[in-house]
C-alpha cells in the first residue's frame, strides 16, 4: 500500500506523486503492462501518466465535500497492471486547508430580553459552522464592545463552540431601547479566516415607569358662566414605557368633591379637561382640580397632578335687598326722620360689581339714610297725611357698579294709620229750609251731612241739636225738633203753626268717634211756610151766626153813596190773606155793588118809588189761598126816611165797636205780606 498526503483544492495535473518511482519499477515496464488507476468513488481524482509515472490529480477536491468534519480524509485508489495482473492499493489523504471562513447561519440574528431580566441571564447565539478542521476551523468568538453583555463560548466534547451572550449589567429600555452588537467567529488558519453577525437586541419594556406629566400642576383662568365644553386645559402626560405600559389614561381623582366632580370633566384619552356644569364665582372663586394619569401596565403605575383653575367674576349676579326690619305700617303723625325699614344690601359679585348704591323716589315724602356699608334706613323726609295719601308703595332701587349695572327692585307697601286729625266738616256752612205748616209729626225737615276725611272710628259720625241757652224751657229747639244720631235726618216733634211760629233757628252739632273727639257745628234756619188753612173773619159789620145787621138808608140816598165796609181779616199771610169782596145775592143786584178789595158797599142808583124798602144782600169775603177759603156776611139795608141818622148810628155803632183801628192794622200787615209774597 502507497500513502500520499496532498492538500485539498489543488489545481488539475498537480502532482500527486510517482507511482514508478515509489514502487520500484520502470517506467517502461508500467506503460507495457497497460497500468490503470480505479477509484473507489464515482468520481476520478486522479489519473497517471504511463509515460512519467505521475499520478496527478485530475479533478477539484474538496476535502469538506469529501469528508466532511472528520478529523482525516483519504482518498483509495487501485492501480492495476497486467501481465501479470497485480493490484496495488494506494491511499491518498487529503489535508484540509483554511479555505472555508466560519459561517453562521444568517447575517443577522435578533433577541428579544426583557428588560428586568436578572443579571447572569444567558442568551445563546446561533454558532458559527466552519468546515475546515483542525486548527482551521472555528476556534474563538469575539464580541464587540457594549456596555451590558459579555461573551461566553461553550465548548462542547465534540468540540463544537457555542457563544453565549451573558447580562452583565442590568437593562433599561426606557435608556436604550435597542442594543446592536458584532459578533465575530475566528478560525485558526494562517491567516485566520472569520465571519461576523450582527446581533439586534430589543429591550422588552417592563412597567417600571410610572407617567409623568410635562409639569407639577397647571394654571387655567376662566370666566364665569363659560359655556359648557369650554376648554380648561389640555393635560399632557408621557410614560417612556412602551406599548400598555406607556398606554395613558386620564381620570379625575377620587380626592375631588362630587360637586367638582359636577363642573368638570376629563377626556380620558386626550386629557382635555371641559367645562360640564355652571361655573359660579360667587359659589367658588378657584377651584383646585387633582387628576391622575394612569398607564395599563400590570400593576398599573399612576401619577398625579392639581389644577388650579381661577374664575374671573361677571356682572351676573343683581344687588340683593333684604329687609333688616320693616313695619308695613306707620302713624300718620310721624315726625320726619321716622325709621320706616332698616335694609342690608348684598351684591354677590366682586369688585366693582359687588358694589350697591340704592336710592328711592325724590317724589314720596321718604328718604334712604346710609347707615354704613351694605346698610340703609328707610326714614320720613316730611309730614304724612292719610287723607292725602293714605297708601304708598316705596320702591327701593338697588344697582350695583357693572358695566352694564344690574339693579333689583323692591317694593315696599306701607300704610298710614290714621290719626284723629280731622274735625268733620258740614256740606253746608248753614241750612235753610221751609217747611209748610200743618207738618205732620216726625217729618224730616232737613238732613244735615258732614263728612270726616279721616277713617274708621276717628270718621264715624254723631249728630246732636243744641239745647238754646238762657231758662226759657220755650226756646228750646229740642223740644220741638230731633234730630238722629248717624244719618242727620231732622224731624219734627210737633207740626207748626205759621200763625204761632214763621222762623226757628238753631245749631247742629257733629262729633266724630276719636279719642278726644273734635266736633263741628252749622247753623239751621227754619222757615214755616204758610198754608191757607185759615177762613176770612168779619170784623165789621159784627153780627151773630144766624143774625143780619140791618143799616137804613134815606130814599133820598145819592149814588155813589157808602152804605157800608165790610172789614174782614184772614190770620193767614201772603195770597192766603189776600182778601176779595163779593156782592153774591141781592134783592136788586143792580142797586148795590161792593168794592172788590176794600169791601166798601155802595148804592148804585137813585132809589124809586118802586124799589123795595128792604135790601138783603149776601157779601162773601173770598181770601187766595188754594183751595180759597171764605166766609160770607148778610147786610139788610132798610129804606126809611131817617137815613142820615141810621147811616150815623150804623157809622156810630162801628166807631163804640173799637174795630176800625184795629181794621187798619190788620190791612195794613195784609198789604205787607202780600207785598211779599
Amino acid at each position: 500500500q502507497i500513502r500520499y498526503s496532498i492538500p485539498e483544492e489543488l489545481t488539475r495535473g498537480a502532482f500527486v506523486g510517482n507511482i514508478a518511482k515509489d514502487l520500484g519499477t520502470d517506467v517502461a515496464k508500467l506503460a507495457a503492462a497497460n497500468l490503470q488507476v480505479l477509484s473507489d468513488s464515482d468520481s476520478q481524482y486522479f489519473s497517471v501518466n504511463v509515460n512519467t509515472g505521475v499520478i496527478m490529480v485530475s479533478e477539484r477536491i474538496d476535502r469538506e465535500q469529501l469528508c466532511g468534519q472528520n478529523p482525516r480524509c483519504f482518498l483509495h485508489l487501485k492501480l492495476a497492471i497486467e501481465n501479470p495482473v497485480e493490484f496495488y492499493r494506494i491511499e491518498v489523504e487529503i489535508l484540509d486547508i483554511n479555505d472555508n471562513p466560519p459561517e453562521f447561519p444568517s447575517d443577522e440574528v435578533s433577541l428579544r430580553i426583557y428588560e428586568l431580566a436578572s443579571l447572569g441571564a444567558r442568551f445563546p447565539i446561533q454558532p458559527a459552522q466552519d468546515p475546515d478542521v483542525g486548527t482551521n476551523t472555528l476556534q474563538t468568538y469575539h464580541l464587540s464592545a457594549n456596555d451590558n453583555f459579555n461573551l461566553n463560548v461553550k465548548a462542547r466534547t465534540d468540540g463544537g463552540k457555542f457563544p453565549e451572550l451573558v447580562l452583565e449589567r442590568a437593562l433599561d429600555r426606557e435608556f436604550r431601547a435597542f442594543h446592536y452588537l458584532v459578533l465575530t467567529a475566528e478560525d485558526g488558519g494562517s491567516p485566520p479566516q472569520s465571519s461576523k453577525i450582527r446581533i439586534t437586541i430589543q429591550v422588552l419594556d417592563a412597567n417600571d415607569n410610572h407617567p409623568v406629566f410635562d409639569r407639577p400642576s397647571y394654571g387655567a383662568r376662566l370666566v364665569e358662566n363659560s359655556p359648557l365644553g369650554t376648554l380648561v386645559v389640555k393635560l399632557n402626560a408621557t410614560d417612556v414605557d412602551e406599548g400598555p405600559n406607556g398606554d395613558i389614561r386620564y381620570s379625575l381623582s377620587s380626592h375631588n368633591s362630587a360637586a367638582l366632580r359636577q363642573i368638570f370633566a376629563i377626556d380620558e384619552q386626550t386629557g382635555e379637561i371641559r367645562v360640564q356644569g355652571n361655573l359660579d364665582f360667587e359659589e367658588a372663586t378657584v377651584y383646585e382640580i387633582e387628576v391622575e394619569a394612569k398607564d395599563m401596565g400590570s400593576p398599573t403605575m399612576e401619577e398625579h397632578c392639581s389644577v388650579v383653575v381661577e374664575i374671573t367674576d361677571v356682572n351676573d349676579n343683581a344687588p340683593e335687598v333684604i329687609l333688616t326690619s320693616f313695619s308695613s305700617t306707620l302713624s300718620e303723625d310721624a315726625l320726619p326722620g321716622t325709621v320706616v325699614a332698616v335694609i342690608h344690601v348684598r351684591d354677590r359679585d366682586s369688585g366693582e360689581q359687588g358694589k350697591v348704591l340704592c336710592h328711592v323716589s325724590p317724589d314720596l315724602p321718604f328718604q334712604l339714610r346710609k347707615d354704613y356699608e351694605h346698610q340703609y334706613s328707610l326714614l320720613t323726609s316730611t309730614r304724612l297725611d292719610r287723607e292725602r295719601v293714605a297708601y304708598y308703595n316705596v320702591t327701593v332701587s338697588a344697582s350695583d357698579l357693572g358695566n352694564p349695572p344690574l339693579s333689583r327692585h323692591t317694593i315696599l307697601p306701607i300704610t298710614l294709620i290714621d290719626v284723629n286729625d280731622n274735625a268733620p266738616q258740614f256740606e253746608q256752612a248753614s241750612y235753610e229750609v221751609l217747611v209748610a205748616e200743618n207738618n205732620p209729626v216726625g217729618s224730616v225737615l232737613v238732613t244735615v251731612s258732614a263728612a270726616d276725611p279721616d277713617s274708621e272710628q276717628n270718621s264715624r259720625l254723631s249728630y246732636s241739636i243744641l239745647r238754646a241757652g238762657g231758662t226759657d224751657p220755650g226756646l228750646d229747639p229740642t223740644r220741638y225738633l230731633s234730630i238722629h244720631p248717624t244719618n242727620g235726618q231732622v224731624t219734627a216733634k210737633f207740626p207748626f203753626d205759621y200763625e204761632q211760629t214763621t222762623y226757628l233757628q238753631f245749631h247742629v252739632e257733629v262729633s266724630d268717634g276719636g279719642s278726644p273727639a273734635l266736633r263741628n257745628r252749622t247753623l239751621v234756619h227754619v222757615f214755616v211756610v204758610d198754608q191757607n188753612d185759615n177762613a176770612p173773619r168779619v170784623h165789621f159789620p159784627r153780627a151773630g151766626e144766624d143774625s143780619a145787621t140791618q143799616f137804613r138808608i134815606s130814599p133820598s140816598i145819592v149814588p155813589p153813596a157808602l152804605i157800608t165796609k165790610v172789614v174782614a181779616i184772614d190770620a193767614d199771610s201772603g195770597r192766603n190773606a189776600w182778601l176779595s169782596y163779593h156782592l153774591v145775592e141781592a134783592t136788586d143786584l143792580g142797586l148795590f155793588s161792593v168794592a172788590l178789595r176794600s169791601g166798601e158797599v155802595r148804592i148804585t142808583r137813585a132809589l124809586q118809588e118802586t124799589d123795595a124798602s128792604e135790601h138783603e144782600l149776601l157779601v162773601v169775603v173770598r181770601d187766595a189761598g188754594e183751595p180759597p177759603l171764605s166766609t160770607a156776611v148778610t147786610l139788610v139795608v132798610l129804606v126809611e126816611e131817617k137815613g142820615p141818622e141810621a147811616l150815623q148810628g150804623s157809622e156810630a155803632r162801628a166807631a163804640d165797636g173799637g174795630g176800625l183801628p184795629s181794621i187798619t192794622l190788620y190791612l195794613i200787615v195784609s198789604l205787607v205780606l202780600i207785598s211779599t209774597v
